[in-house]
């Protein structure tokens, strides 16, 4: 019986594990044709600007595609679960299935297990393929267009590190810059040397080349400069710090956050915002066992509850509110310096504890 009961088991999960496998990979389809369109509309405004042409564009939008399959994943997976188990609740096939011994409980671990695929996709998509891809979309916008890197301020870009302040005028790649200064002070912060560079290209092991340098040096009331056609500059800033202003942080890999988030502490700068970054980056993919958690409660509700259409339109809502809540905790979070492991998990807690509120309540019914 034992055995009889664990083939059973086997049998229905291989089942459901098809059914939502195939519903969530048609709804992923659907919205990245959605959104790969509305980036086609939106780019096709910057059509003619530099060199950013047709080829351009359709590159730059297939590249984008990774991102918005990670950002959609959670929201994908409720809408094909929920699908799957609304429309085996208006067939009274799940009815049968209760009947026969199926537990709530033992529904949940089967969703689990199904999902546990879910997770590592995510995964694997958020920290190996859409940072790479979105860098890469992001660079060949900024090659194109001849935009330049921090162009929110008219004095370029600005690093600092250690007891050095950099400004950077230009940065179409992030190995090769333009327009370098580098500000030097001493130990008491008073201004020693300040280095001005035409260009500059990164050779590797926090090395960079630099041509055409002049450096003015101050020491005790005299001014000294010096004119050389290259020189070398050793520097914590390397063309993985410069990607950061490339793509936002939570675009990012977390390992690249983790680094970044580590130079900022080393400067005695704010890292909060890429701590709640890295955190949400680590605790995204379980977002997507949550979401089949938050859809498990709709499999018990009667067909004469609703039909299935009026199932996947609240799950769409509950998807696009766990996107509202997750941007909105992580702002508030650092607006008002809440710890960043709090802010990046407290979305997905709220949602898990609803579900698991529904499912009591639907059990009492």
């Amino acid at each position: 019986m034992a055995v009889k009961r664990a083939a059973s088991g086997s049998t229905l999960t291989r089942y459901f594990a098809r059914e939502i496998h195939g519903a969530v990979l048609m709804v992923l389809l659907g919205f990245l044709a959605l959104f790969a369109f509305f980036d086609l509309i939106r780019e096709l405004g910057d059509l003619g600007v530099g060199n950013y042409q047709l080829r351009q564009i359709f590159t730059f939008v297939v590249l984008s595609i990774p991102t918005h399959a990670y950002e959609l994943f959670p929201v994908v997976v409720l809408i094909g679960t929920l699908y799957v188990l609304a429309h085996l609740a208006s067939n009274s096939e799940f009815t049968v299935m209760r009947a026969a011994g199926l537990t709530p409980g033992q529904a949940g671990r089967m969703l689990v297990r199904i999902g546990v695929v879910f997770v590592l996709i995510t995964f694997v998509i958020g920290e190996w393929v859409a940072p790479y891809t979105e860098q890469a979309a992001q660079a060949l916008r900024i090659r194109s267009m001849s935009s330049l890197i921090g162009k929110t301020l008219e004095s370029g870009l600005w690093f600092k590190d250690e007891r050095s302040f950099i400004n950077i005028r230009e940065a179409r790649e992030s190995a090769t810059v333009t327009g370098l200064r580098i500000y030097e002070f001493d130990a008491s912060y008073r201004l020693r040397q300040i280095s001005t560079a035409e260009r500059a290209v990164y050779r590797g092991a926090g090395l960079w080349q630099l041509t055409d340098v002049v450096q003015t040096q101050f020491h005790d009331g005299v001014t000294q400069v010096n004119a050389f056609k290259e020189a070398d500059w050793r520097s914590a800033v390397s063309p993985e710090l410069l990607d950061v202003l490339i793509v936002v942080p939570e675009r990012m890999s977390a390992w690249r956050l983790y680094t970044y988030t580590q130079h900022l502490a080393s400067n005695r700068q704010k890292t909060e915002r890429y701590e709640i970054a890295m955190w949400k980056k680590l605790f995204y993919p379980f977002a997507t066992l949550v979401m089949m958690a938050l859809a498990l409660p709709f499999a018990y509700l009667h067909a004469r509850s609703g039909m299935v259409g009026l199932k996947v339109f609240l799950g769409i809502m509950l998807g696009v509110f766990f996107h509202m809540l997750n941007s909105l905790l992580a702002h508030l979070g650092l607006l008002q310096n809440w710890p960043p492991l709090g802010s990046a998990v407290l979305p997905s807690v709220v949602f898990l504890l609803s579900a698991l509120v529904m499912m009591w309540w639907v059990e009492r019914r």
